[in-house]
């Protein structure tokens, strides 16, 4: 099965009151730095086939801090960058919540459609980061852990998607600045290892000795199993 480590980027100066969407020229602010040193320490002992960011400065910060010291190059991919929010982006958070639209998107996220020329629908972010996520995995193979560093709303989409959720439940999940979720991908389910984790070891992330290596099984463990 393929693991899919997946870090939301750390914190900014707009992170929290202003939707920064696609605002150019946005890095970690020193909060945010300070978490992705944490989380790059944290997954130290993890081995990555693969790093692969949104294209958002704040996430190649992120991964940066992760990527240090390890053999492996940064490949962006478009399709984990942030939800297009067109003319929302930019704008406090307490101003858009008077917009007619935010009720739409808090309730029934599937339908929403954010206005302007550059504004995607919420199912389109969701349909392109889950296809991103399924091709890495295709081409990684079945033995791969790899990391992806990306937005709230899109791993929150990529977990609903995961979960078996329709998108309208997105907005039951939370994701924390420098959050570790992980995913792992089987032949005919996946199977949802953490979400929003922000503290704690990550020794089950790493592969089993040669000499006990099976192929894992797509089935779930009846009863809750003994855990990793």
């Amino acid at each position: 099965m393929t693991t899919v480590v997946l870090v939301r980027h750390g914190l900014t100066h707009l992170t929290g009151p202003v939707l920064a969407g696609w605002t150019p020229g946005l890095h970690l602010d020193e909060r945010g730095q300070k978490q992705a040193a944490a989380v790059a320490e944290r997954l130290r002992p993890v081995t990555f086939d693969a790093l692969v960011s949104s294209p958002l400065d704040r996430c190649l910060d992120t991964v940066a801090a992760i990527a240090e010291g390890r053999a492996l190059e940064v490949t962006q991919d478009e399709r984990l960058g942030e939800c297009r929010y067109g003319d929302w982006t930019g704008k406090p958070l307490k101003e858009l919540a008077k917009d007619p639209l935010w009720k739409v998107v808090q309730q029934h996220p599937s339908a929403a459609v954010f206005p302007g020329p550059e504004g995607e629908p919420l199912r389109e972010t969701q349909n392109r980061a889950v296809a991103a996520v399924r091709d890495w995995n295709e081409k990684l193979g079945p033995e791969a852990t790899w990391l992806a560093c990306s937005h709230g709303d899109v791993i929150k989409a990529i977990v609903a998607d995961a979960l078996g959720l329709h998108l309208d439940q997105f907005q039951r999940i939370f994701i924390d600045p420098c959050s570790v979720t992980v995913i792992r991908y089987t032949e005919t389910r996946p199977f949802v290892v953490r979400v929003n984790d922000t503290g704690g070891g990550v020794a089950d992330l790493l592969p089993p000795a040669k000499k006990s290596r099976r192929k894992r099984s797509s089935d779930a463990p009846v009863g809750g199993g003994a855990g990793a």
